[in-house]
């Protein structure tokens, strides 16, 4: 049995978990994957600015640091920013994916331009960044918000008739006005309209989360793992700090709460 860590970027309840782990439905996992989803510990408010970002990286490492010695084959960050993978993938030697990066690449495989469709216009900051990074810009037709803002804890779970019909809208002036030929969800926090928007639109829709879920299959099927000549170990590890700022972490979130 393979074991996969999938780190939700943010603290919650079991119940709201429970909104996070619902994405498993829209895919047929093999019987020998096993999916944990953890939430993290400590994590900012949204992900909106640099500074979230920063402390994004050390709440989802703090996760997914002990990872690998604790028997998992493979780990999926939870967040379309895909936050920690760059420092897990220098500290882990076992598959760590996230859905930002992979959904863009998944994209151009499928069509010759992509639109974002967001929730809010300051997660721009997010999908500016991996698009810069994987050098596409002339790829992406536009991105595109609801501006609604997001929660990121019960999610779209009863807002359903309201944001459902303004998701559909968007992306249609994606794909009419910008010239996108598929669509990405901003969020995994979004997953819950993918099958509403799949039914209605012109175009393929990428729902992130899923994708990462597959995207962990393929590479433990085919014995692939990310290049440790692109995410070089570093000299001299530092884990332990690392989990001692994530138990400080921890603590001062808890003593805020």
């Amino acid at each position: 049995m393979k074991r996969v860590l999938v780190i939700v970027p943010f603290p919650m309840s079991e119940e709201n978990l429970l909104q996070r782990k619902q994405q498993m439905n829209a895919l047929k996992s093999r019987p020998d994957i096993a999916f944990d989803f953890r939430a993290t510990r400590f994590a900012p408010s949204n992900y909106v600015s640099y500074h979230d970002l920063a402390l994004a990286d050390f709440s989802i490492a703090d996760v997914g640091l002990r990872a690998q010695d604790e028997g998992f084959d493979a780990i999926c960050v939870d967040s379309m920013s895909d936050s920690g993978v760059n420092l897990l993938r220098s500290i882990l030697d076992i598959p760590v994916i996230g859905p930002g990066r992979h959904a863009m690449l998944t994209a151009l495989m499928l069509g010759e331009k992509f639109s974002l469709l967001a929730m809010w216009d300051r997660w721009s900051i997010l999908y500016k960044k991996t698009i810069a990074d994987l050098g596409i810009e002339a790829r992406c037709a536009s991105i595109r918000s609801i501006g609604v803002r997001p929660d990121n804890q019960a999610l779209l779970q009863g807002k359903e008739d309201d944001i459902f019909p303004l998701l559909e809208e968007t992306a249609l002036k994606c794909v009419n006005e910008d010239g996108a030929d598929v669509i990405i969800l901003g969020s995994t926090t979004m997953h819950q309209s993918h099958a509403y928007l799949s039914s209605r639109l012109p175009v393929p829709v990428i729902n992130p989360g899923p994708l990462t879920y597959r995207m962990v299959d393929i590479a433990l099927s085919l014995g692939l793992s990310h290049s440790k000549a692109a995410y070089p170990a570093p000299l001299s590890p530092k884990t332990e700090l690392l989990r001692r700022i994530g138990d400080r972490g921890a603590a001062f979130a808890g003593s805020a709460t």
